[in-house]
């Protein structure tokens, strides 16, 4: 049995559509932990955004709790956010995969609230969303992988490039304790 050098901090990361926030919510039911949202953070009513530095405020505020599962990719943060995880999580899935979930996410909620978003506002349709998730492998893959080569020998990192990989790591992070 593995056990956990200190509280318990699971960072979900990974391209849009992914499956981030759906992982990190069966994480934390699982685990018994609290469960941060990182896009209900950042958005506000109206998709509005906060500046770079309020932004950088609320992360350092949410990374100072002892225990949480947290989802989002918001690689600006990833100096604050990767250095208090435990476990990095990171869903490295094809882009057509993570656009295709996206697609069926808006076509699902297209008009409505998302649950996991909050009070931000409906569902929608954007372009430019697209294109990001289009470029996230070229993009963010490379500034991903060579972040994950700096960790820490204390923290643990799963790399899934499946949806098939997801019922292993469940199992495996069930089985995780607390060092007393």
């Amino acid at each position: 049995m593995t056990r956990w050098n200190g509280s318990e901090r699971i960072l979900v990361i990974g391209s849009p559509g992914a499956g981030k926030s759906t992982l990190a919510s069966r994480l934390a039911e699982r685990r018994g932990l609290p469960l941060i949202h990182l896009d209900r953070e950042y958005f506000g009513p109206g998709w509005t955004t906060p500046t770079k530095p309020e932004w950088r405020e609320r992360v350092k505020l949410l990374t100072a709790r002892p225990a949480w599962v947290m989802d989002g990719n918001y690689a600006s943060t990833f100096d604050i956010r990767v250095p208090r995880a435990s476990a990095i999580v990171w869903l490295d899935l094809p882009r057509w995969q993570c656009m295709l979930s996206v697609l069926w996410r808006v076509a699902r909620h297209y008009g409505r609230t998302r649950p996991d978003l909050g009070s931000i506002g409906p569902e929608r349709f954007d372009w430019s969303f697209m294109r990001w998730i289009w470029s996230y492998p070229n993009k963010m893959r490379p500034k991903t992988a060579h972040m994950l080569e700096r960790l820490r020998p204390d923290q643990r990192v799963y790399i899934l490039r499946s949806r098939s990989d997801i019922p292993a790591l469940e199992a495996e992070l069930a089985t995780f304790r607390e060092a007393a």
